[in-house]
């Protein structure tokens, strides 16, 4: 047997192992988690438009788990999850954001209160 049928062979097996892709079963687990926690910080769909995006790709990526397109659902996964974690990030980000003007508000206030005293 010479090396071409071989290599060849090996080619096509190598191929036909790559056309079906596996069930992104922990990604599906990561995505639910990431809305989770999105959601357990105080993301809703009114405030923030990401969460709905994120919660919609995952549906769509749900389907395609049921239609056995596991490329697609991947893909789908994996875009919520970034969409489910930047929807965590912004909620996180604004009660920082009201945190530091209450501080601030207060320091104002001491400043006020001891040039007052001065």
């Amino acid at each position: 047997m010479s090396i071409r049928p071989l290599f060849a062979a090996v080619a096509i097996v190598a191929l036909a192992g790559c056309a079906t892709d596996p069930a992104p079963i922990e990604q599906m687990r990561l995505t639910e988690q990431a809305l989770e926690q999105a959601k357990a910080v105080g993301a809703t769909v009114e405030d923030v438009p990401e969460l709905k995006l994120a919660e919609d790709k995952f549906k769509r990526a749900q389907g395609n788990m049921q239609d056995e397109s596991y490329k697609h659902a991947r893909m789908r996964a994996e875009q919520a999850e970034l969409d489910a974690r930047l929807a965590e990030a912004r909620v996180l980000t604004l009660k920082s954001q009201e945190q530091l003007n209450v501080l601030q508000s207060r320091i104002t206030r001491l400043r006020k209160q001891l040039g007052d005293a001065q």
